[in-house]
This record gives structure tokens, sequence and C-alpha cells, in this order.
């Protein structure tokens, strides 16, 4: 293949997906100059699976993206069709948003932003070849253009090697009938990167008007709708949309395992390993046979389309079967299918190789991101990529690093988890992953990371200001609460005894009350006249704090101690098995993934207490070495 030099620049992003946008706007934000390389133009930003952002743990990762200064929230907002918040009848810990969006406004949207974006450069090109040059990397396109970057980011999505399934049939693909990356696979062999073979998959899209809206139950979104971003004022969106619930039945059963010898899954055509918490319809049918029922939302794609999502009803069967499927079930009984259900295989690499920057550390300069490091999921994407771009950017101009630790986000917690332990199939965040959950809630993301944001320059003065006011509003109102004293009138009695708490016979504090787990603040909004005018984050924010008070205090010990070991440095040359005590899976592991603190080694898979014991007498004795005799 003939080639020419198509220029130098600063980051390479391999990927215009939700991991490569928020790549190349937070490297470009930063002042590199970047190149977003996509395979096609029109799929920026695409959402093949279920056209919705957030969920349980995966709106607070949304969250602290737009706290950092990303963009998935704002564009979310953009395009809301409906909004719910999650969990609402357990703690604060796990209220999680989740909004349908309208697919294609989304993708406009994001493409437009990228297309406004200072120092970023949209390009419709597959990178079919990458290797290093000195100090960075060549990528070479299919037509032939060579760039020369500083730094490249790997957001490759599900296009790597990309391979679709229906029943018998398979071929080279991406998603969404696209072109896959076929060529860049053995590029990155050859560098040396272990690669392995992941599975996902998605349902059918049906017509809207082929489907029985009488036999299904409405499902009707939240009011008010609460934005995702801390840029969208309270009262500025609305439910534009309504979803619904339908559920499979035996009949659907008995067509599933009549069929399930023409599954690729279970004929052993898959290779790939599939995500353990969104299985397809018939590894549902065939890990839970004593169920005799499961659910499906029934969700819009958009305003301007008739295209609608079969929420939990994923499929690798042939067409016909899915047809078959589809019809027995209340409500799509004439379903007519658009788009089939699919699985589809790609390459993905394993996480081990990478530190805590995203970097891989074999090869500086080069990082992954999203579904290539061996995650699911938008919102999972999302974060990395933005830690990623971060990461490249600040490495070009020697300027530190980026590392989120888990103590202080869900975003470091994803990271720290596929680093430290790796994983076997593709990885969900879920909100039992976080040790310190009560302390990472989605309420509280702002003040935990757009501190972070600002001093990286992705927060502009603007959302500075705002935040600032947030957090002397909330310093005043956490004072007022526990100064103020309420008189024990009829009026607060009679409250109290209807939501099932005690009435009062004195003076009692505000704070007090709203420590009750029945009281919230709009109880007590009638007896507390001299409350301010304030967002409702604020108030939420105050009460959260005050009635988990004693819970919160306890985690934060917990996160003192746990970042007294990150700040036991273990060196990147160490040599485990010359130390004396550690066991064998010890060594073999620590050596895999080579941590760069105690902390960290301990959260790996196979490495014990009494290890770390041995690591920390060991570099008790090392730092002795280096002091010398007194």
């Amino acid at each position: 293949m003939r080639t020419y030099e198509a220029g130098r620049i600063d980051v390479a992003v391999i990927g215009a997906g939700h991991a490569g946008i928020e790549a190349g706007l937070a490297a470009a934000r930063l002042g590199a100059e970047t190149v977003v390389f996509t395979i096609n133009l029109d799929a920026v930003g695409n959402c093949p699976c279920n056209p919705s952002i957030g969920g349980t743990a995966k709106g607070h990762l949304v969250r602290e993206i737009d706290a950092l200064g990303g963009e998935m929230g704002r564009a979310a907002d953009a395009c809301t069709l409906q909004s719910r918040m999650l969990n609402l009848g357990k703690g604060p810990a796990v209220h999680s948003l989740r909004v349908q969006i309208d697919r294609n406004q989304y993708s406009q949207v994001m493409k437009h932003t990228l297309e406004q974006c200072p120092n970023l450069s949209l390009r419709q090109a597959e990178v079919v070849d990458l290797r290093q040059d000195g100090d960075g990397w060549l990528l070479t396109t299919r037509l032939g253009a060579v760039y020369r970057a500083g730094a490249a980011i790997l957001c490759t999505g599900t296009f790597l090697g990309g391979r679709v399934f229906v029943g018998e049939v398979s071929y080279d693909s991406g998603p969404d009938g696209m072109f896959p990356s076929s060529f860049l696979p053995d590029s990155l062999q050859k560098l040396g990167i272990s690669l392995r073979r992941f599975k996902t998959g998605t349902p059918a899209r049906v017509l809207r008007s082929s489907i029985d809206f009488s036999q299904l139950e409405v499902q009707r979104g939240d009011e008010p709708v609460q934005p995702f971003s801390y840029d969208t004022e309270e009262g500025a969106l609305e439910n534009k949309a309504v979803c619904h619930i339908s559920w499979t039945n035996g009949e659907t059963k008995r067509v599933i395992l009549e069929n399930i010898h023409r599954s690729p899954l279970y004929g052993g055509k898959i290779e790939g390993i599939g995500p353990r918490y969104c299985p397809s319809i018939e590894d549902k049918v065939v890990r839970f046979p004593d169920k005799p029922r499961h659910q499906l939302f029934i969700e819009p794609c958009g305003l301007h389309t008739e295209e609608m999502y079969l929420q939990g009803m994923s499929s690798s069967l042939p067409e016909e079967v899915q047809a078959a499927f589809y019809h027995t079930i209340p409500g799509l009984e004439e379903a007519q299918i658009m788009r089939s259900a699919y699985a589809i295989e790609y390459d993905c690499c394993d996480p081990l190789q990478l530190d805590a920057t995203l970097q891989f550390r074999d090869w500086p300069g080069l990082y992954g991101a999203g579904q290539f490091n061996g995650s699911s999921g938008y919102e999972e994407a999302a974060a990395q990529g933005l830690v990623a771009g971060i990461n490249a950017a600040l490495k070009l101009r020697c300027k530190g690093r980026l590392v989120l630790d888990r103590a202080g986000s869900y975003i470091g917690t994803l990271i720290d988890d596929l680093i430290t332990k790796g994983v076997e199939d593709p990885y969900r965040m879920m909100t039992s992953r976080s040790e310190y959950r009560l302390v990472l809630r989605q309420d509280n993301a702002d003040e935990r990371l757009t501190p972070i944001g600002r001093k990286l320059g992705l927060i502009s003065d603007a959302r500075w200001d705002t935040f600032t006011k947030k957090q002397e509003q909330k310093k005043e109102e956490l004072k007022r609460a526990l100064s103020t004293t309420l008189p024990p009138t009829d009026a607060l009695n009679r409250i109290l005894v209807s939501r099932e708490t005690s009435p009062v016979g004195t003076g009692v504090r505000l704070a007090d009350l709203l420590r009750r787990p029945q009281v919230t603040y709009a109880d007590l909004e009638s007896v507390d006249p001299a409350r301010p005018a304030l967002p409702r984050a604020v108030l939420e924010s105050v009460e959260i704090e005050l009635k988990y008070e004693g819970y919160i205090r306890r985690q934060k010990a917990d996160i003192e101690e746990m970042r007294r070991l990150e700040g036991k440095a273990l060196p990147s040359n160490t040599d485990y098995a010359a130390i004396r005590g550690l066991r064998l899976e010890a060594v073999e592991k620590l050596g895999k993934v080579r941590p760069e603190n105690i902390g960290q080694a301990g959260r790996i898979s196979g490495v014990s207490p009494a290890d770390i014991s041995v690591l920390l007498i060991w570099l008790a004795a090392r730092e002795h070495e280096k002091e010398g005799p007194a």
C-alpha cells in the first residue's frame, strides 16, 4: 500500500464512541492538538444497544464525568425523553438517575460538539496499523495516510475484530451493520499487546404501530425531571415520552428451548465471553429454568423514529425464531421487526497491562479506554475515555498525571478494579463494587470532583462560581439546621405522627428532626418559616449528611486507612521473586499486575494479608537501608 505523510499531532484517538468522545474532548480542551478517527462519521456517539444513559451506579459515573468537566451529562440532558430516579425505596447511596434519550439526537449533539471544539479534528478513517515511533506513535489509515502522534488512545468499542452472529449466520461486522476494524488487531498483537474475545448482544427493534399498547403496563417518568449536568438548570427539562412493560410466558420459553440448538451461543460458534449481568433471553431461560417469566421494557428510540427498543430481550437466535418468540409476548403478538437482534464478538485487551492512568505500562504514550479495556456500557466507556484523554494531554506537557482512587469516585473504583483485579467477562459498574458507596453518592459528585476538574482546567469560571455558591449555601444551611430549634407545636406534632414517628414535648433542633428516617425537609416546610429559598440539590445534600452522619464518619475513617496504605509506594521494578516470605501465587500475581503501592497490592486476587505484611516489612527494611547507619 502506498502511504503519504498526513501530519504531526499530539493525541490520536481511535474510535468516536462514548470513550473516544470524552478522550478527544478532554485532550483538546487541555490544549493538545487532537484527531479523533472513526470508521463512520454518522456513528459518532452511537448507542447500538439501549438508547439510555445512566442507571444503577452508571448514573453515578455520569454525574462524576460531568463534575470533572466531561460531556456525557450535558448531552444526555439535551436529548432526554424520559427521566427516572432508580432505587428511591433504598438508601441514598444507591439512588441512580437514568434517562431514556433520543438516540439520533444524541449522536448529532456529540458530533457537533466535537466539530466545534478548538484543537480537535474529526476524521472518517480506519486506522489499520499502529507502531512505535521513538517517543511517539505512527498511525496508518486504510487509505495510506500516516500520522505521527505523541500519544494514542484506543477506544475501539466492539469494532475491533467485530463479528456478528444471528442463528447459523455469522459475518465480519461492527455494530449496526457498519464495517469492523479487521486489520488493527494484528498490529496490536505484533506490538505484544495481549488480546481476548468478548461478546455482547442487542435486542430487536420493532415498529411502534405494530404494538398493542393496551396490553402493556405504562411506566412514566419522574416529575420534576432531575438533570445529569450541573450546567443544566433545575426545571429546564421535561418528560417527552413514556415507556411500557410486558412479560414473557411459558409459550415464550417453549419456543426458545425448542430452538436452543440453533443458538450460536449454545452451538459452540461463539467463542467470546458474554456479560454476566446482561444475558440474552435464551441464556436467561436456560440459566433460570424455574422462573416462570421475564420482564421486558418497551422503550422509544427517539421522537422522530417509529423504532421501539425491547430492553431485556437480546438474542442471537435466527430471525424467524426471534419473530416466533417475540409474538408470544402480550402486546407484541403482531410486532413487526425492523432490526433483528444479534450477538457481536470483538477483541479487547487484558486491562492488567494498564496502569492507573490507563496507559499501557510497557508502551508509554499508548492508552486504552472503554470496551477495549474489557468493560461494558456507555457510561463506563465515557469515564475511562475522560481519564485517558486527560492523562495523554498531561503526559505530553510533562504536567504529572491524574489518578482517581476508589475512595474518591466510582471512576476510580472502575479503573482500579480493571487494572488490579482484571476481568473474566465484560465489566459492569454496580454500587456493590464500592466499599465507600455512602460517601460516593451521586448528589455530592461535584463536591468530590469539581475542584479536581477546575485544577486541570476543564471547569469554566461560570461553572466554578455556581459550584462555590452551592457549597457556601450548603455550609450555611447545615449551620442553620444545627442551631435552629422548632417549638413543640400541634402543627409539628401532627406532621410527626403522620410520618409514624414520635411527637415532641419540648423544643427540638431542626437537625435532630431531619436525622429521623421518616422525616424530610419537605415534611417540615410549613413549620420552618425561616428556611431560605435554596435549590433542591442543596437541601438533599444537607439532609443526607445529617441522616447518615455516623455512617459517613466511619467510612471516612476507613478511607484514611486506605489512603495511608496507598501512600506506601512500591518500586515499579520490584523483583517479587527475590522477597523472602511471599507465597508463589502472590509472586506471580504481583509480578503481573505490578501494583503502584501497598493499597493496590492488597486488592489483588491471590495476595493475602500475610503477603501484605511481608511487603510492609520488606519496604521498611529497604527504607532503613537507604537511610544508612545512625
